[in-house]
C-alpha cells in the first residue's frame, strides 16, 4: 500500500495542438489528452535525470500506467498553447500516483481544460511483474522546485 508523499511542485510543460491532436471539429480528441500527460511526466523524469530508456536498459525495470481517472472541463483547440502539468502526490515501493493538469496558456491567465490522476507502477521488464522502484529513482522524485516554462 502507498504512504503518502508530501505533496511537490508542479512540473510544466509546454505544447501546441496541431491537427494530428484533433477531431473533424477542431477539437482536441479526448484520449489524445492521456498523450499530453505521458509527454509531461517524461518530462518531468528527465528533468530529474530520469531517462526512461536508460532505466529500462540499466534496471531492467520501467514504468507503465496502471490506473487514469480524467476530468474534462473544457475543450482544447487547433493551435492553442497549452502547459501541461506532473506533480507527485503519492509514492510506495512499486507503484506512485501522480496529479495532471492541462492548462490553456493565454496571456496572464491559464485557465483549466483537464485534470487526471494517473498511477504507474515499476514492473521487471522480462516478466512484467510489479517489482520495486529503484531506491536511487525514489530518491530523485523527492519535492523538488524543478520546472520548465
Amino acid at each position: 500500500m502507498p504512504s503518502p508523499h508530501s505533496p511537490g511542485p508542479d512540473f510544466s510543460w509546454p505544447l501546441r495542438v496541431y491537427w494530428e491532436d484533433t477531431d473533424a471539429g477542431g477539437i482536441v480528441f479526448y484520449a489524445n489528452y492521456l498523450k499530453f500527460f505521458e509527454r509531461s511526466r517524461t518530462e518531468w523524469l528527465r528533468s530529474l535525470g530520469i531517462a526512461q530508456q536508460h532505466l529500462k536498459e540499466s534496471t531492467g525495470g520501467m514504468f507503465v500506467v496502471s490506473q487514469t481517472n480524467v476530468r474534462y472541463l473544457r475543450p482544447c483547440r487547433l493551435d492553442d498553447e497549452l502547459l501541461v502539468t506532473a506533480r507527485l502526490v503519492e509514492s510506495g515501493r512499486a507503484s506512485m500516483t501522480i496529479a495532471q493538469q492541462v492548462l490553456l496558456k493565454s496571456g496572464d491567465a491559464t485557465p483549466l481544460l483537464c485534470e487526471g490522476s494517473i498511477r504507474i507502477g515499476w514492473v521487471d521488464v522480462a516478466s512484467l511483474q510489479p517489482a520495486r522502484i529503484p531506491a536511487a529513482i525514489l530518491d530523485r522524485l523527492k519535492p523538488t522546485t524543478q520546472s520548465f516554462k
